[in-house]
């Protein structure tokens, strides 16, 4: 079995990875300030195709697999996502989703829910059109909004709004941002920018999840931010109104969530990655070229033992982390 250079093995966590994230491509139309430092940072050249895809997906949930989201780069650039979504549906799991900057959204929602996607989220930072501009390097809001008025007229189980929260930038645009995710049904999150490829160029320009929550206090239920079952690592607060709408939190810098975490990633070339915050992973593509589920779900167990120790390894904070590409390893 092929391996790329990875943290020492350790004994397998008790419990296997029931989370995926599957980066069907490393390719996006977009350039986020956080995310990339431009549209010609390059791109991997050996990306596994739709056949090698299926075999991945029976493995993993051979594994014990039994949620996936989709991610990129863009997920929705990849010819094949919505067959991909139509395999995945027909393995029984627990929940399918995707994440997407909705540029090509408006084209494929209807088609992608059809095919038996349950939830979407959309990674939107402002509603202010030259800052998204100047935010994405040159994206269109009007485009991703019209996206995001297909997938609701799709009807989905969710839609949720990621927003990357920058200091000097978007910070002051958390309530409008709440007020019109609310309105649509949407729930909102926020996330710190975390210190992962060009994020780790943004440390000045962290805003807490305790300073959003303060700026936000006059919309929300005080206490304890409550994680949801099996749904990431986003925290919630409850409107005050009592109508059940909330807003959530994801605190990658302030307050790292790696202990406990179940999620493995698989980039776009086959490689399992064990964690978000560094390039260790185990190289996988060749068997899922052979056609192999059950070689993969060995594969998986293998990569679970490359896991980093959540007690002493505190995730986009450790320094390796800057040199992880954010858009390569699917976010």
């Amino acid at each position: 079995m092929v391996a790329l250079p990875v943290l020492q093995p350790r004994p397998a966590p008790a419990t296997p990875p029931r989370s995926v994230r599957l980066s069907l491509t490393d390719r996006c139309d977009l350039a986020c300030v956080y995310c990339r430092p431009d549209k010609r940072d390059g791109y991997l050249e050996d990306r596994l195709e739709i056949d090698a895809w299926k075999t991945m997906a029976e493995g993993l949930v051979r594994a014990g697999v039994r949620r996936v989201r989709l991610t990129g780069g863009e997920p929705l650039l990849h010819p094949a996502v919505v067959e991909v979504v139509a395999f995945l549906g027909a393995l029984g799991l627990d929940d399918l989703a995707l994440t997407t900057n909705a540029t090509r959204l408006a084209r494929h929602a209807r088609a992608l829910r059809d095919a038996g996607l349950m939830r979407i989220n959309v990674s939107l930072d402002t509603l202010d059109p030259a800052r998204f501009r100047r935010m994405t390097r040159g994206g269109r809001l009007d485009v991703v909004l019209r996206g995001v008025d297909a997938a609701l007229a799709a009807g989905f189980d969710e839609i949720k709004l990621n927003a990357v929260v920058v200091r000097g930038e978007n910070d002051g645009e958390l309530e409008d941002i709440v007020r019109w995710s609310w309105e649509r049904g949407i729930v909102p999150r926020f996330l710190e920018v975390m210190h992962i490829g060009e994020g780790a160029k943004l440390k000045d320009r962290v805003v807490r999840a305790s300073e959003m929550r303060a700026r936000l206090a006059h919309l929300l239920h005080g206490g304890e931010a409550l994680a949801e079952a099996d749904r990431g690592p986003a925290k919630y607060l409850f409107a005050r109104r009592g109508d059940g709408r909330k807003v959530g939190f994801i605190t990658g810098t302030s307050d790292t969530y790696c202990k406990g975490c179940d999620r493995l990633r698989v980039a776009a070339d086959g490689t399992l990655r064990p964690c978000l915050a560094t390039n260790d992973g185990l190289a996988a593509g060749h068997i899922a070229r052979r056609g192999d589920p059950a070689k993969i779900a060995g594969a998986v167990d293998d990569a679970w033992r490359l896991k980093p120790d959540g007690d002493v390894w505190k995730g986009c904070t450790e320094p390796d982390a800057a040199s992880v590409s954010m858009r390569g390893i699917g976010g």
